[in-house]
């Protein structure tokens, strides 16, 4: 099923569930016409982590402007747009109640339908992004690449999620395999901490760990072989002990070697079961996407060891953005989706019950 299979169609993204508020406006379900994040990083950073209160808090602050701006300057009106698609879950509850309350608040102005999206559905369609071109015959930001092609082994990995999907049409998905404990990012994070590195985590060690030895600390790597699941609450204690040891012994931690050991870690087991899960089973692409897939340990290791193809979101649509949940949201929209105003959050929602 290819995209021109589906009528033409603009959405209006609305994702709020985490720390990030943002907004964008994709035409067809690939093209971003305007994409606006605010990001709360900096007022987290002082608690090590999200605190729920002040992210809900700071979305109530800044959601309208937000998509106000996206407004102004993909120079439309909200009655420019075909439908509302908005983060309906997982997520923190009191964050996805601003995004899915604003939704509902233009739906009802406007008579313009709403459409609820799952946030990991959404990830994935953000390899099917990209900016229009410039006058002066730039990208304008993504590079247009053709979208996947199914069957997909998707990887899934964010600081709340480790998941391995096969995708084998639009919005149709078995799951195969998720993290028994600790998601990657969720590691990350943890780790970062141990080490004294700086929220959030995952760019904190890779950058660390560009200058460091990954073959300095032997960490272990969880397999688990009859399965397609991850576990990293093994590796994170391989940390913390081997941590505690350094620090009995001597006054300064080699965070670097620290660093890119773990990384290495997580690196070749997130890559090495998704290699095997494409040829396994047939798969035509690999699809990479969530926070953890700006890793560049992780990006350069799946594009040389994937017996196919690769999609890695760029960088700008890697963490949490509302271009990925309205590209969501087009193909739901062009299924035939129309949720009604009743309609309420769901902070565990799974991708799939399969």
């Amino acid at each position: 099923m290819n995209a021109t299979t589906f009528p033409p169609a603009r959405i209006l993204g609305i994702e709020t569930s985490c720390d990030e508020t943002a907004a964008s406006i994709v035409e067809n379900g690939r093209v971003i016409l305007t994409s606006i994040v605010a990001s709360q990083v900096d007022l987290h950073a002082q608690f090590g982590g999200v605190f729920p209160e002040v992210a809900s808090r700071q979305h109530i602050r800044t959601i309208y402007p937000i998509v106000e701006t996206s407004f102004k300057e993909a120079h439309m009106h909200l009655g420019e747009v075909d439908a509302i698609a908005v983060t309906r879950g997982p997520g923190l509850p009191g964050s996805l109640v601003i995004g899915m309350n604003t939704a509902k608040g233009l739906s009802l102005g406007s008579g313009l339908p709403i459409i609820g999206v799952n946030h990991l559905e959404a990830h994935i369609y953000s390899a099917w992004l990209h900016w229009p071109p410039l006058a002066n015959g730039s990208s304008g930001g993504v590079e247009f690449k053709p979208e996947p092609q199914f069957p997909l082994i998707v990887l899934i990995v964010s600081g709340g999620h480790t998941e391995l999907v096969l995708m084998k049409d639009h919005l149709t998905y078995e799951r195969l395999g998720a993290t028994l404990d600790d998601a990657a990012g969720e590691a990350f994070d943890k780790v970062a901490r141990l080490i004294g590195l700086e929220y959030p985590g995952g760019p904190a060690i890779q950058k660390a760990a560009d200058g460091g030895n990954p073959k300095a600390f032997a960490f272990p790597r969880a397999w688990l072989e009859d399965s397609w699941n991850f576990s990293f609450s093994g590796l994170k204690t391989a940390v913390l002990r081997e941590v505690r040891r350094l620090q009995s012994v001597r006054r300064e931690l080699p965070v670097a070697d620290l660093a890119a050991s773990f990384q290495a870690a997580v690196v070749d087991v997130l890559v090495g079961k998704t290699v095997r899960a494409a040829q396994a089973l047939g798969a035509a692409e690999i699809l990479v996407a969530g926070g953890v897939s700006a890793n560049s340990a992780l990006r350069a290791a799946i594009h040389a060891q994937a017996p196919c193809p690769v999609h890695i979101p760029p960088l700008a649509l890697c963490t949490d953005n509302a271009a990925m949940v309205a590209a969501a949201g087009y193909y739901r929209f062009a299924k035939g989706q129309r949720d009604g105003l009743d309609m309420d959050v769901l902070p565990n929602w799974p991708l799939s019950e399969v």
